[in-house]
């Protein structure tokens, strides 16, 4: 099995729903953001995916959040618009996006500083 990951980044504010501390109040963040598929089988260039297409689906998915305030979004008009959330949201943006055979979305991470992530996988 092989595994493949790319990394991208986007930057929004937004604030914290239902939390008593700094982060409810409006701040943003820099997030960087892993997306890792899977794949038994390699093409005739020894690729299991084109690193180019992986980030170019990402991408388009990561310029809906870039420089907005995420709270508006309809996502997360009733939820809050935490890093676990966010990760979830990209994981099930991406999964409909992405559809190349073998290639299986195994896990999206959100990292909202250099030491605090939050990762969505399906079961």
């Amino acid at each position: 099995m092989y595994q493949l990951k790319i990394l991208s980044n986007f930057a929004a504010a937004h604030n914290l729903l239902h939390y008593h501390g700094d982060c409810e109040n409006l701040h943003g963040h820099n997030w960087k953001v892993e997306v890792t598929v899977t794949t038994r089988d390699l093409d005739a260039s020894g690729l299991g995916i084109d690193f180019k297409s992986l980030k170019k689906h990402t991408n388009e998915i990561l310029d809906r959040l870039d420089h907005k305030y995420l709270n508006d979004l309809d996502f997360f008009k009733d939820i809050s618009p935490s890093s676990e959330h966010i990760s979830r949201y990209i994981f099930e943006a991406l999964e409909s996006s992405l559809v190349v055979p073998g290639v299986t979305l195994k896990e999206v991470t959100v990292w909202e500083s250099d030491n605090a992530c939050a990762t969505y996988t399906r079961d």
